[in-house]
């Protein structure tokens, strides 16, 4: 769906609050966009738009191509097609079309982000032969920088350039362009334009936000870091991203801290550097005031791997775990009360065997062994998360009624590391045949038998089923002595 006048409107007004001796040039403009003239359809609007690309190196220079036509030298653009949803849209697609460059390698810059560098206004003449009448042709100029330094462009085969250069400011050739360019400050060097906040409780847990499943917004429906882009009031990307946290969540840390700058890739395909904030904050997401998406959650990084993320969010916490390891005692902490991790376990047992799980083998955690069908609580019961687990990852009916706890392994993996309470259920009666629903989690699902275990298998796993078959309720491991019964 090509821009539609609202976008337009919106673009010229936040153009022209910056530029208001501007209106007089722009003054036919918003009358025919007020009126619902369609200013990108050629022939029906005495107005019409088109988008160039203003592509501006590390040496300020700027990308320009060579027209077959008459050898001048001029920006990438042309007409707004169907398929561009916004103006920017249409000049990375003139990029694209003319000299080969993907919006990925591109970045808009943190001085004019959507909007244009400078509009150009000129008369253009009747066409006959094409039915159109004679109108004020305004060329919406979009500026972007490479993503990373210099780039190389080549003349794409669509276009009908025959070659490429790059100009300095001084000698781009419309006036009103070149003055604009002289006086902008820009220097081609991509800068972070966003912020998002890294907000862990200090032992290991990562509060993560899940986004709204609608179209036409970075990652929908998946697990990301609260934050957002730079407004004209922020005075730094620290004041951006407490103001997101304030405004998604109600959420105000005491201190953040910068940490990294990571680059994602917009929902226009460009490439976006986010500046990550860290903050430490340990309280109930539940109580936050949420106003963005559909939930809060506190998540640690042996469980992100299976949430649907982007892949530079699960790097950026993996990351932030390894370099903190999260030991309490090397902060002088080893007496402090430490969050323990829930996780809960379905105990199937038929005609004396066990229903246990082979975990894929690019699994994060106990990769290519065998394990219970479980899952980590979230904001719910223990036995609810049984339900929703049995149900998401094997399309399996439990009903809580039917559930009993059997067996509880306290567990700590390696000294210092976030202890864990393995809560193992045995559900009495069940509805279905395990499938395989979560593929990427589990490759299969077997019966085994009670006294033949298979091998490799999660020690805590085997631990619990000879404690079960022991009438024991109780077993610790991994602190520093055998296993024990209660």
């Amino acid at each position: 769906m090509p821009p539609t006048r609202s976008h337009i409107r919106d673009v010229v007004a936040a153009y022209l609050e910056r530029h208001p001796a501007e209106h007089d040039a722009l003054r036919e403009l918003l009358p025919a966009l007020d009126a619902g003239a369609d200013p990108a359809d050629r022939p029906a609007a005495a107005g019409h738009i088109t988008c160039s690309a203003v592509v501006v190196d590390p040496r300020r220079r700027v990308l320009h191509v060579r027209h077959g036509a008459d050898g001048t030298l001029r920006l990438p653009g042309g007409r707004v097609e169907p398929d561009d949803r916004t103006l920017p849209d249409a000049a990375l697609r003139a990029v694209r079309q003319w000299v080969g460059i993907p919006p990925a390698a591109l970045c808009r810059t943190a001085e004019y982000r959507g909007v244009p560098l400078h509009i150009g206004v000129r008369a253009v003449g009747a066409g006959p032969a094409q039915g159109e009448p004679a109108r004020l042709h305004y060329d919406f100029r979009m500026v972007f920088q490479p993503a990373d330094g210099d780039i190389d462009p080549a003349p794409h085969a669509e276009g009908a350039a025959t070659g490429t250069g790059w100009l300095p400011f001084d000698e781009v050739g419309p006036p009103a362009l070149r003055a604009r360019l002289l006086e902008s400050g820009l220097d081609g060097r991509a800068r972070p334009v966003n912020a998002s906040a890294l907000i862990h409780d200090g032992a290991g847990r990562y509060l993560l936000h899940l986004r709204d499943d609608v179209p036409d917004i970075w990652e929908p429906g998946a697990w990301a870091l609260l934050g957002g882009g730079r407004e004209p009031q922020d005075a730094s990307l620290e004041d951006t991203v407490r103001r997101e946290l304030r405004e998604e969540a109600g959420l105000e840390p005491s201190a953040v801290e910068p940490y990294a700058v990571e680059r994602v890739i917009g929902t226009d395909g460009t490439t976006v550097p986010v500046q990550i904030f860290t903050a430490r904050w340990n309280g109930a997401p539940g109580a936050l005031t949420l106003t963005e998406g559909v939930m809060l959650a506190w998540h640690d990084p042996q469980t992100v791997p299976r949430l649907r993320m982007s892949p530079s969010t699960l790097d950026l916490i993996r990351r932030h775990a390894e370099d903190h390891c999260w030991e309490p005692a090397r902060a002088g902490a080893a007496n402090a009360a430490v969050p323990h991790i829930v996780g809960v376990h379905l105990y199937l047992e038929r005609d004396g065997e066990v229903l246990l799980g082979l975990r894929h083998p690019d699994s994060s955690y106990a990769a290519s062994t065998h394990h219970f069908l479980a899952g980590h609580c979230e904001q719910e019961s223990a036995v609810s998360c049984l339900v929703r687990e049995a149900r998401e990852e094997a399309g399996l009916v439990v009903d809580p009624a039917d559930v009993d706890l059997v067996h509880l392994v306290h567990v700590v993996d390696r000294p210092g590391a976030q202890p864990r309470m393995q809560l193992v259920f045995r559900a009495r009666r069940w509805l279905g045949e395990p499938q395989l629903l979560e593929p990427d989690r589990c490759v299969a699902w077997t019966w085994w038998p009670l006294d033949a275990l298979p091998d490799p298998i999660v020690p805590y796993t085997r631990a619990a089923v000879e404690g079960i078959r022991a009438g024991r309720p109780y077993t610790e491991l991994g602190w520093g002595r055998p296993g024990s019964a209660g």
